[in-house]
């Protein structure tokens, strides 16, 4: 094969693999993330008035539950929270379900601007920024839904396992 031959097929090989990722990324989008169910846009009884630093939970908390990784493999399943508002956001007493029952409830944890955790399905220490949940087996599953409630059990974030 000359040089030049080979420089077209690999043009070609691009092609073909830039197409295919588009296709299978497109159809993902229209077929998983248009179809994830609205987040209720609850609003919490609550007149205690909060410090300036932290959240009004009287608003909408921008929390969301960012990707699910490794679903399936026990030693690489981890949930990515992030916060995305201003101020502080504490997790005390949050949860995070499967649709199996399966409840992770998190520690005293507070989150700032643009901050994640990542709660990881296996034994661990827990850090700042990584959580275990301390489960001997895989929690997530493709197509399940993962849930995040707030302490007063309002549904604050769902997210399609892909």
């Amino acid at each position: 094969m000359s040089r030049r031959n080979l420089f077209y097929y690999l043009l070609l090989n691009i092609f073909v693999s830039a197409t295919v990722t588009g296709g299978i990324l497109f159809w993902y989008d229209r077929n998983y993330r248009a179809s994830l169910p609205a987040v209720p846009q609850s609003v919490l009884a609550s007149s205690d008035a909060e410090p300036v630093s932290t959240l009004n939970p009287q608003t909408d908390i921008p929390v969301k539950i960012s990707s699910v990784v490794g679903a399936g493999t026990l030693s690489s399943e981890i949930v990515v929270v992030k916060f995305e508002g201003e101020g502080q956001l504490d997790l005390a007493s949050w949860q995070l379900k499967d649709e199996d029952g399966n409840i992770f409830k998190f520690p005293k944890l507070t989150l700032y601007p643009n901050g994640a955790v990542q709660v990881h399905t296996i034994i661990g220490t827990d850090t700042v920024i990584d959580l275990y949940w301390g489960i001997g087996e895989a929690v997530w599953s493709s197509g399940e839904n993962a849930r995040l409630f707030d302490a007063q059990g309002n549904l604050r974030a769902v997210y399609r396992v892909p």
